[in-house]
């Protein structure tokens, strides 16, 4: 059985993560100046915002779903084996999935522009490790029937799309904030 879950857990670990990023970015601040340090800070808590949000369990903690009961495969299909609505926010779970990747791609081009020469690197490459975490995330989902969570290709592209919406939108803040200046 696993042991935790539910919206309060989920909160609970986006404020401790954000406690830590918060002093992370205290210190990255005084080296590399305060809009780098907010976009480094804020890009991994979003990642572990992203963590708690696909992988514990929504409804608290679920039990044990047998290894015969689960789907023997990831749901390849467009919309997949998840229910249209996302019971604990209550609104579309493609939208959803979306919404979570946008500030990670966000705050990975507003950090990356600090150095625009290395950005032309870094922001293709920070996408594509993305891509790789929320396949990641997919595929502990499958692996761990347990946490109440199902693997789907819908997700994943999904959640892609977010992060390529984001860095298209954290291209546009970088030019207005300016980073390169921020040193």
């Amino acid at each position: 059985m696993f042991p935790v879950g539910g919206v309060g857990v989920m909160l609970v670990g986006a404020a401790v993560a954000l406690l830590l990023c918060g002093a992370l970015a205290l210190v990255l601040g005084r080296r590399t100046g305060w809009l780098h340090a907010v976009a480094v800070s804020g890009f991994i808590w979003s990642l572990a915002v992203i963590a708690l949000v696909t992988l514990i369990p929504p409804y608290g903690a679920p039990g044990v779903v047998p290894a015969e009961s689960r789907l023997p495969f990831c749901s390849s299909e467009i919309g997949g084996p998840a229910p249209e609505g996302f019971g604990v926010f209550g609104s579309d779970q493609r939208l959803l999935n979306t919404l979570l990747f946008v500030p990670s791609g966000v705050l990975l081009v507003v950090a990356a522009m600090r150095r625009p020469a290395w950005a032309l690197l870094v922001v293709p490459l920070g996408l594509v490790l993305l891509a790789v975490y929320s396949g990641a995330i997919e595929l502990v989902q499958f692996e761990l029937a347990r946490i109440d969570r199902a693997c789907d290709l819908t997700d994943f592209v999904d959640n892609v799309t977010g992060a390529v919406i984001g860095a298209v939108i954290g291209l546009a803040l970088a030019l207005v904030l300016r980073p390169w200046r921020h040193r």
